[in-house]
């Protein structure tokens, strides 16, 4: 069980519980020993995220706090929110929407693929892809966001295409079969069915986040938005520990001319990638990028990523 204070949670270990993890652990990077309540402080407002694992490192859930994550992956976190946390729902649409399905054989894979399109009922003035589409389709409803800010005529009608990975690791790490992929295969596709739109972008979270960056720093012909949730920044071709690598990425935007994109970054406080991200965010300033930087008191989850969905097509698309 959990007891919450002001700026604080108290942890109470289950009979079997060896460890904590979370969001602030880094979850099974930086497991916390735990045989006796145990209270952490964190900022004014948070949400977090957490576990217990028992003596074999397995995760179990809290077994008195019924209060369960939205979780795309994982089935053990459970959530805190601590006073003056607040989750606004944001405007809901007038009619249902119609979300399509499609696959493709990929050539650049050999397997087939699929993605959802989101269109909407006006003429489309937008393309954004997303990575990790059906988490963005069915966990963070952004479709439905999107609608409901057109309905109020926050933003331009914007097309979004879900695109759905098999190996998400592999294939966001400067994966070039991904990137041809999608360049090659996914756009020709939408653009052949939905047709064309005057911009696009390019939208994900953690790796997806990665992988937008990268995607847009090689082809800023074909896009000009990008949206990056808790980016995950430490990462190289030549490396492969997310915890580890240099910045690569932001070496290369660093390294480069100001390229014709506008940004959306955000991150929470409660996670490894905060520096590396608030790192990005003050190259695309020294830069002259336009952009906008958000942090918010939560952990790499979906919580965070859901509250930054409006703000985010806002800013790339407001009307």
């Amino acid at each position: 069980m959990v007891e919450v204070h002001t700026r604080s949670v108290t942890f109470y270990p289950p009979a079997r519980a060896r460890f904590l993890v979370g969001d602030f652990t880094d979850w099974d990077r930086r497991p916390i020993a735990i045989d006796q309540p145990l209270t952490l402080e964190f900022p004014a407002g948070a949400y977090l995220e957490y576990a217990f694992l028992d003596a074999d490192q397995n995760p179990f859930p809290d077994p008195d706090n019924p209060h369960k994550a939205q979780n795309p992956w994982w089935t053990y976190p459970r959530a805190v929110e601590l006073p003056g946390f607040h989750y606004t729902a944001p405007h809901q649409p007038s009619r249902a929407l119609e979300v399509h399905r499609h696959r493709l054989e990929s050539m650049a894979f050999g397997t087939t693929r699929r993605y959802y399109v989101y269109n909407p009922t006006q003429p489309a003035q937008a393309t954004l892809y997303v990575h990790d589409g059906v988490a963005y389709y069915r966990t963070a409803r952004l479709a439905e966001v999107a609608q409901g800010l057109c309905e109020l005529g926050e933003i331009r009608p914007v097309r979004i295409v879900f695109i759905e990975p098999e190996d998400r690791r592999n294939e966001y790490w400067f994966n070039s079969t991904y990137e041809q992929h999608v360049l090659n295969e996914i756009i020709p596709a939408v653009e052949s069915h939905y047709g064309s739109t005057p911009e696009r972008g390019l939208m994900g979270a953690s790796l997806g986040g990665l992988v937008s960056g990268w995607m847009a720093l090689r082809r800023p012909d074909l896009f000009q938005k990008v949206a990056t949730q808790s980016s995950c920044l430490t990462a190289s071709p030549e490396g492969g520990n997310a915890f580890t690598d240099p910045e690569w990425l932001t070496e290369q935007y660093l390294a480069s001319e100001t390229l014709p994109l506008r940004f959306y970054c955000e991150t929470g406080q409660i996670e490894w990638l905060l520096a590396p991200n608030r790192r990005f965010a003050s190259m695309l300033s020294d830069q002259g990028y336009r952009h906008a930087y958000f942090e918010r008191p939560s952990g790499h989850n979906w919580m965070t990523w859901r509250q930054g969905l409006a703000p985010a097509l806002v800013y790339l698309f407001g009307s």
